[in-house]
């Protein structure tokens, strides 16, 4: 839908929430992973757009919609970090093990044992970082804000756990 002159009328803000509301969801949860703060983020976007209605004229909806969303997502983790932090990193995600231990070679719950135990010996925030990445499935660009360290801070961080967790699985 392209620009809106004037006021936003309510038959027009059900057909830009019908057209968009779908495709925002399935991305802040890809993002977030929970169906909660999933509906909140849109809902909150949404409801800011309709009380905005009449004082911004907006030329593309899908772009708003798309940054707004993504903005409330980076503030919400922002706001969050300490607590999304303990609960998600201190849980890892058993799946993400196998897959790295098919790209090492094969199975083996001792494997991934001691290659669980390999992340947990790294520093603080090459561990926070690398978690992040491969079981959190964020950018660097997410990592960093997250962090509040650079993008080139977090490549360093994951390349030094990856050199670390390498060479701690060329060992069984």
């Amino acid at each position: 839908m392209q620009s809106t002159k004037g006021k936003l009328s309510s038959s027009k803000f059900k057909a830009v929430f019908d057209e968009h509301y779908q495709w925002l969801c399935d991305y802040i949860f890809k993002l977030s992973g929970d169906f909660d703060l999933t509906e909140d983020i849109v809902q909150e976007v949404f409801i800011d757009i309709w009380n905005k209605r009449g004082r911004v004229t907006i030329h593309s909806y899908r772009s708003y919609l798309f940054k707004a969303c993504h903005n409330r997502f980076l503030e919400y983790l922002r706001k969050n970090k300490k607590k999304m932090i303990r609960t998600s990193l201190d849980n890892i995600k058993l799946e993400t093990l196998y897959e790295l231990q098919k790209e090492e070679g094969g199975f083996n719950n001792e494997r991934i044992e001691k290659l669980s135990r390999a992340i947990e010996m790294l520093p603080p925030k090459c561990k926070e970082a690398f978690k992040l990445s491969k079981f959190e499935n964020l950018k660097y660009q997410e990592i960093a804000d997250i962090m509040g360290i650079s993008k080139k801070t977090v490549e360093i961080h994951i390349s030094k756990a990856l050199s670390r967790l390498r060479s701690i699985a060329s060992t069984f």
